[in-house]
């Protein structure tokens, strides 16, 4: 009896002396295993706490979110644009974030309701055949591109998620008449659909078209394999809504029970490590100053300059961008 009382005791000791286990997060991640794994399992490495992660589409997953509701097992979601999360953070689905979080920020990247914040941007940009385009074709604007020079040069990819997220912004910023107008007029302009940005950047090394509507990091990818690669990309005047700035969200749910470590992995994703990972690695833009400038990208500052004010929480409506999509019969 004794004995077993003894060995009993033991066990309790060795039990009370052992560290606890770090709590498991899981991550809903719109964004795709490939681009974010690796800074995943850094995030692991780095902190000892496990990420159950659970890959999707951006919209679908932030549907999943409204339908689970408190019940949800997530406590992080990571959404490829500010749409998504700004549709989950109506829902109320998200936990308010500390202030210090959004200090030094730049606007561009914040979120007016305090709930959610960049990881991580991209520009939308113009791409080009310098071969094929004389510097003075160079539009100003976005909206220049209905004009008969451009008539049947430019690509566009209008079921891209992408795209139809700086349409939301060009309604925000416009209206949804004068979008509507910019629409039919790319459309009878003869502009060429594309599936999705990397063809517009090779249809136009394959001189199907001389200028694409794209994101920033698709055409570094191509240089990097190939640094004779015939096109080249630049902003429109500084504020035009074709130069937004859309990001990759991450927030933590109101439902979440591991709040703290989930704050944990925003405060790093925000880190200097994290952020040299996005901008070197992935070729997206950095949310903060502290890390060595890709030369593929436009300097830091620079992107402040060209990119337009839009309050990011405002691209939730991605309804009426689709059904401002059919009426120009696009979808």
């Amino acid at each position: 009896m004794q004995k077993t009382f003894i060995a009993s005791a033991t066990l309790l000791s060795t039990l009370l002396a052992a560290p606890l286990a770090a709590a498991d997060l899981t991550l809903y991640s719109g964004r795709g295993e490939s681009m974010v794994d690796p800074i995943i399992a850094q995030f692991e490495k780095s902190t000892g706490i496990n990420v159950n992660v659970r890959y999707g589409d951006t919209a679908q997953l932030a549907v999943l979110l409204q339908e689970e509701g408190e019940r949800s097992p997530a406590d992080l979601y990571w959404s490829q644009d500010a749409g998504a999360m700004g549709a989950i953070s109506q829902a109320g689905l998200l936990a308010e974030l500390p202030d210090d979080i959004y200090e030094g920020l730049p606007s561009i990247y914040t979120s007016e309701t305090g709930n959610w914040v960049a990881a991580s941007g991209r520009a939308r940009v113009f791409a080009y055949s310098p071969e094929r385009v004389s510097e003075d074709e160079h539009p100003e604007s976005v909206f220049d591109l209905t004009d008969e020079r451009y008539e049947g040069r430019v690509g566009w990819a209008p079921t891209n998620g992408s795209f139809q997220s700086f349409i939301t912004a060009m309604r925000v910023e416009h209206g949804d008449e004068r979008t509507l107008e910019w629409l039919e007029g790319m459309r009878d302009n003869g502009a060429v659909t594309f599936r999705n940005n990397t063809t517009q950047v090779q249809g136009i090394a394959d001189g199907e078209i001389d200028f694409g509507l794209v994101n920033n990091y698709y055409l570094p990818r191509f240089v990097t394999t190939d640094e004779d690669y015939p096109v080249e990309q630049a902003f429109f005047a500084e504020g035009d809504i074709g130069n937004l700035v859309n990001v990759a969200g991450i927030a933590v749910l109101e439902s979440s029970d591991n709040k703290e470590e989930a704050l944990e992995f925003v405060r790093f994703l925000l880190s200097p490590a994290a952020q040299q990972y996005f901008t070197g690695s992935v070729y997206e833009y950095p949310v903060t100053r502290d890390v060595i400038q890709n030369p593929e990208l436009e300097d830091f500052d620079r992107l402040l300059e060209v990119s337009p004010q839009i309050d990011l929480d405002d691209l939730e409506d991605l309804e009426g961008t689709l059904n401002l999509l059919r009426d120009a019969e696009l979808l």
